[in-house]
């Protein structure tokens, strides 16, 4: 909830953003801590694999080599939604006990002897990356623009939630190659 607050609303609110910074740090170590005790040594793996994401997504970045593109980001928006989709039937599809698998379609379907959920956390992967792309394209503009010095917030609470999501995505990767 904080974080829809968050994205609509018009002029950053730093205590509303700290807020949702302490909420999801709780839930991360809350879900690491369980992923943690069904598969020793996971976190590490996700925290490690986040970071090299970052890393490199930002040194590309930096470099020139990556950029945020009009046309780049349709496709990623497209994706985006398909992969929101695909993400709201699996709830459904487990919710209502149509598929009972703790991943629902992510491991009971697979695609040339590949679980879906590796597929897909693949992709949201790439998602992820050039979601990170739009965060920092949007901190350079703003830079460049010379935008109110509050707007760092809205900055600061884009990478935070595009790198939560990522180590999220990451982790449920690992977790579906250890079963």
């Amino acid at each position: 909830m904080l974080a829809l607050v968050n994205i609509f609303k018009r002029e950053p609110s730093p205590a509303l953003i700290l807020a949702y910074a302490v909420a999801q740090g709780v839930f991360l170590g809350g879900i690491s801590s369980f992923f943690e005790a069904m598969y020793p040594g996971i976190v590490t793996q996700a925290v490690l694999a986040t970071f090299c994401v970052v890393a490199v997504t930002l040194g590309l970045f930096v470099s020139g080599k990556v950029r945020a593109s009009a046309r780049a980001t349709k496709v990623f928006l497209v994706v985006m939604i398909g992969y929101l989709l695909f993400s709201l039937v699996n709830v459904g599809l487990m919710a209502f006990g149509v598929n009972n698998d703790p991943w629902g379609l992510r491991t009971s379907v697979e695609i040339a002897g590949i679980p879906l959920g590796v597929i897909l956390g693949v992709l949201a992967v790439l998602l992820g990356a050039y979601s990170l792309v739009l965060d920092f394209d949007f901190i350079q503009k703003g830079v460049q623009n010379r935008v109110p010095a509050r707007y760092q917030w809205t900055g600061a609470f884009g990478i935070m939630v595009t790198i939560i999501w990522l180590y999220l995505e990451i982790l449920r990767l690992i977790a579906i190659l250890r079963r």
